[in-house]
């Protein structure tokens, strides 16, 4: 259960990462130096300093290589917070990828 629960971490870990291309896109449709602008950057930093400590604590009980393996999720959630966030579409090439991505972890993260 532990070990499932690592796991969870580290993959709710890199979705927040993915989270900062959100906000960043969010700010680059705003005026340079908007309060808009301003506060979607701010976001972004934020969020990546979340992602800063939430991936330090995660290294300190699991393996580098592992847990830096799992970084590729982080192409799976970026289509789909694209498609939902911003209405991009998700092509077929863009589905292999991703699913090329998932079994790759999953082969390399069995026991």
């Amino acid at each position: 259960m532990l070990t499932v629960l690592k796991y969870i971490a580290l993959v709710g870990t890199f979705f927040i990462y993915t989270t900062s291309g959100v906000f960043s896109k969010l700010a680059s449709q705003r005026e340079f130096l908007s309060p808009g602008y301003i506060a979607f950057l701010a976001c972004t930093v934020g969020v990546l300093g979340i992602y800063a400590v939430l991936w330090q604590q995660i290294i300190k009980r699991m393996d580098v290589s592992l847990a830096y393996m799992f970084k590729g999720t982080g192409v799976v959630f970026g289509l789909l917070l694209a498609h939902f966030v911003f209405g991009e579409a998700i092509t077929t090439t863009n589905m292999v990828g991703a699913a090329i991505i998932i079994c790759g972890i999953t082969l390399y993260a069995r026991p």
